[in-house]
């Protein structure tokens, strides 16, 4: 069978395709075949008396022959019914509302392993928060997303307005915005049952944008815990940095020297100097744990 143009059309479903497979049609008298071709000529049909034209009736189909089966592109299916529909998915997303206070237990620390909540993460850069996030998001024992500030503001490519540059009114309405999808993302994920940990260096003489914001954006229930190893340890793991992580050594020093202000603030505080990543993973669980049974004031 040769075709005008293109790939030839599935027959109606029921019918058979395919090498070595039998074609049954039923056209409608006098149309042409599918395909485009018409059938071999035959005494002409009388013609009916004029009267205004009519779509012709599909072609009936007809059961295919035993063991024989289409092979060509699958046929479109109906609709999908409501029962259908609800099978297949369409999971309904409670909203996220701001993440509440949580509740104290009764007899003893709940375990943090189990337990859905929603964490800050704050450093200097070159604490490690990134690493120990993403070591704690892994290997807990609930669903645990990481959510990082630097990789959503650098979802920006066009138009990035990095602080390193200088901070202005770019870069600082890029880190709102980019805080404010974080709270967003942070709020959708417990509200569904997942925990997250955030990372971002707040400053403690910053309180309205610093806590004061992840607080409007997420809700009282987030733990900020604050990582703050020596400036020694914070200025060899920013060496190891490459492109815009990487900060120089006068500006690693500030920033350290301004975190220093947790200190005395009721803030849990984890040294991580002497720890690698999965010796502060199971100090950050404790203190969650802590935090969760006594929340701090902040």
């Amino acid at each position: 069978m040769h075709y005008a143009v293109g790939a030839p059309l599935p027959p109606p479903r029921g019918q058979a395709s395919g090498p070595g497979a039998s074609m049954h049609w039923t056209p409608h008298p006098g149309g042409p075949t599918p395909g485009g071709h018409h059938p071999p000529a035959s005494p002409p049909a009388p013609s009916p008396p004029p009267q205004a034209p009519a779509a012709p009736p599909p072609p009936a189909p007809q059961p295919a022959p035993a063991g024989q089966g289409w092979h060509g592109p699958a046929p479109q299916q109906a609709p999908p019914t409501q029962h259908s529909m609800d099978v297949t998915g369409h999971v309904p997303l409670p909203p996220g509302a701001p993440v509440p206070l949580p509740s104290p237990p009764t007899d003893a620390a709940p375990d943090a392993a189990h337990t859905a909540v929603a964490v800050l993460l704050i450093g200097p850069a070159g604490a490690g928060k990134t690493s120990v996030a993403r070591h704690w998001a892994d290997t807990r024992r609930v669903p645990t997303a990481h959510i990082s500030l630097d990789d959503v503001r650098e979802w920006v490519r066009a138009g990035f307005a990095d602080p390193q540059s200088g901070w202005n009114d770019h870069s600082e309405a890029q880190y709102r915005l980019a805080r404010r999808t974080c709270g967003f993302a942070a709020r959708n994920f417990l509200a569904n049952g997942i925990s997250c940990i955030l990372d971002d260096a707040v400053f403690p003489d910053r309180p309205v944008v610093g806590l004061g914001g992840w607080k409007r954006h997420v809700g009282p229930g987030l733990l900020p815990i604050v990582l703050l190893p020596g400036l020694e340890i914070v200025l060899e793991r920013n060496a190891r940095r490459s492109g815009n992580r990487r900060l120089s050594d006068e500006e690693v020093a500030r920033i350290h020297g301004r975190m220093a202000g947790w200190y005395g603030s009721g803030l849990p505080i984890i040294d991580n100097s002497q720890h690698d990543v999965a010796t502060t993973v199971r100090v950050l669980d404790d203190v969650v744990a802590r935090s969760i049974a006594s929340p701090p004031n902040w």
